[in-house]
């Protein structure tokens, strides 16, 4: 609904593709994860509407505010350079957005540069319901190092912690 609104909005007249990452692509995959912003990279330049908001009802009956992120951008984030190829197609229905969500190794990967305790949940989810695993998640990340914006001292250890996170939930 989110997207059929923006794409109204916007009177698009080409198509657009659209990444989504961050809680929204977790909950795709998990049906598990509540967030109320929209993490997307957008394959064109559009100005993106700072007042756009649905609200939706939380299986609890729970009114929810859910928006876009206008500041969201991948550049800030660990991501390997194939993440757009490998990103899985989603149809949603919609006339002029092409959308596609992370691939759940590289949704993973995203996390590990912020990795702050809902990044960390969310990484432990995918590997838990067998969406990827310790081992891809290391390699994805290290391959993608070379394109990092960013010290990467301390992206290493975060790394380090996400891979012994994901070890562990291997075992759960």
């Amino acid at each position: 609904m989110l997207f059929q609104r923006l794409e109204a909005r916007l009177a698009l007249n080409v198509p657009i593709r659209v990444f989504l990452a961050g809680g929204m692509a977790v909950h795709l995959y998990t049906a598990g994860r509540v967030t109320t912003d929209v993490d997307a990279e957008f394959g064109a330049r559009i100005l993106l509407p700072n007042d756009l908001v649905i609200e939706i009802e939380l299986e609890d009956g729970t009114p929810q505010l859910v928006y876009l992120d206008t500041n969201y951008n991948p550049t800030f984030a660990l991501m390997h350079e194939d993440y757009q190829k490998d990103a899985i197609p989603v149809d949603l229905g919609l006339a002029w957005f092409r959308v596609a969500v992370l691939s759940p190794c590289d949704l993973a990967v995203s996390k590990i540069a912020r990795f702050a305790e809902n990044d960390r949940e969310d990484i432990a989810m995918l590997v838990r319901l067998g969406l990827t695993n310790a081992s891809e998640i290391e390699q994805r990340a290290l391959s993608a190092l070379g394109a990092y914006v960013g010290g990467q001292a301390m992206l290493m250890l975060n790394l380090r912690d996400a891979v012994a996170l994901a070890q562990r939930a291997e075992v759960e």
